[in-house]
């Protein structure tokens, strides 16, 4: 498509606060060292982005990618690749258009292909079939759709699909984006959060249990308009502010600006640290995270549970214990509550897929666990690993692990080459 495509625009959020200026935005969420991509798992639909002859693949394998990539987020079945010049590169399936861009010749999505934005980006996000991206002046741009257990629900109209980027319309600035399979989370500027997508499990913070079925009668708008999460703070004055936000497959973490975790979402198997097994569908204060001096900084949920870390690079688990996705040794059980992960060395980052767990050491080694049915850990084998290994491969010797992303059936992870000495 020749030309600038003048991206199409979504109706005003409904809170009427002013428009904002447009200044060049940060969080440190925002990843800036360049590396390339690895890709491991299942490949039937090119989520890989190694070609249409790739099914899967049991160790890492290197993407050929056409610059430098700062980071790399697995979706359900596709992934998104961020260059050091901002641009996006997408590949897997495009079913709901979450690649973005036309797939027509055939085989065009199991490999890189650019997503066309004339903005700069800072951040992109996943889910099962959306993709967002973060520019670096604070708006965000979205494609695919969003789904609940029914089907197809939307992205930004209802039932409509996108499968071109369509800017969503905020009032402030955002500076974090983040996914869970089928909702988005935005922070703002001001420190207020902004959701849209499915309610079902209560994973946008905002939407009754009574309205969580496609809207109620408000309809669909009522989930796909991005509306701020209501929050007061102590003894109902003023709204609380947040520094940072974080999504498992249906909920959702947020960290307020003192250092509070609140949770919403699905928690049927405690993996929002609540004592109970219901969902909830407003924020609730985590009293599990309390216990301690130490500051919360990372959260990664899957399907059934959650993989966290403190700002001491330590990294604790919590929620369902099959398969060993908690990483807490053979025949652990369901946890409530942050449970240290042992053997690990000190953390910078953690990652969750569906049913399976990874922490980045600060030396950058990955280490994996959990589910091994899809080739997802790195070893080579199909078994199940019930505490942390470390990755290997070819593709890893001599080289650090920044980052790691897992999807459904995929995992990717961003490496650099070691320094020679």
């Amino acid at each position: 498509m020749s030309g600038k495509r003048a991206a199409r625009r979504s109706p005003l959020p409904e809170d009427g606060s002013p428009e904002k200026k447009r200044v060049k935005v940060c969080h440190p969420s925002h990843r800036a060292e360049p590396g390339l991509v690895l890709a491991l798992g299942q490949g039937d639909v090119g989520q890989l982005g190694l070609g249409e002859d790739v099914m899967e693949r049991k160790r890492p394998a290197l993407v050929q990618l056409p610059e430098k990539i700062v980071q790399a987020e697995a979706g359900g079945m596709h992934t998104v690749c961020l260059s050091v010049t901002g641009k996006v590169y997408t590949f897997g399936c495009n079913d709901e258009g979450a690649l973005g861009r036309d797939t027509s010749e055939e085989g065009s999505e199991t490999r890189p292909g650019l997503v066309e934005l004339e903005e700069k980006i800072v951040q992109v996000s996943a889910g099962d079939s959306h993709t967002a991206a973060l520019t670096d002046d604070g708006r965000v741009f979205l494609w695919g759709s969003f789904r609940d257990n029914n089907g197809v629900i939307g992205l930004l109209e209802p039932m409509k699909k996108s499968v071109v980027p369509v800017e969503l319309q905020l009032r402030s600035s955002v500076i974090k984006i983040v996914s869970g399979n089928d909702h988005l989370v935005t922070l703002t500027t001001d420190g207020s959060l902004y959701t849209c997508g499915c309610g079902e499990q209560g994973q946008l913070g905002r939407v009754p249990e009574l309205f969580s079925n496609r809207g109620g009668r408000k309809g669909l708008q009522r989930l796909l308009l991005p509306q701020r999460v209501p929050l007061k703070g102590r003894g109902g004055k003023n709204k609380m502010r947040f520094q940072d936000a974080f999504c498992g497959a249906y909920f959702t973490f947020a960290v307020t600006q003192e250092g509070h975790v609140y949770g919403f979402g699905l928690s049927n198997y405690h993996q929002l640290g609540t004592p109970g097994t219901d969902p909830c569908f407003s924020p609730q204060n985590l009293t599990s995270f309390r216990n301690s001096t130490k500051s919360w900084v990372g959260f990664s949920g899957g399907q059934h549970h959650t993989v966290c870390m403190d700002s001491e690079g330590r990294a604790y688990s919590l929620g369902r214990a099959d398969y060993g996705r908690l990483g807490l040794g053979e025949g652990a059980e369901e946890k409530s509550d942050p449970t240290p992960i042992p053997g690990l060395p000190s953390v910078s980052s953690v990652a969750c897929g569906a049913s399976v767990g990874y922490a980045v050491t600060k030396d950058g080694r990955a280490f994996a666990w959990g589910m091994g049915t899809n080739y997802q850990l790195g070893t080579g084998e199909d078994e199940d690993l019930w505490s942390p290994v470390e990755m290997t491969g070819k593709q890893l010797e001599s080289r650090v692990v920044l980052s790691v992303s897992s999807g459904g059936q995929h995992t990717v992870l961003l490496v650099k080459d070691k320094e020679q000495s």
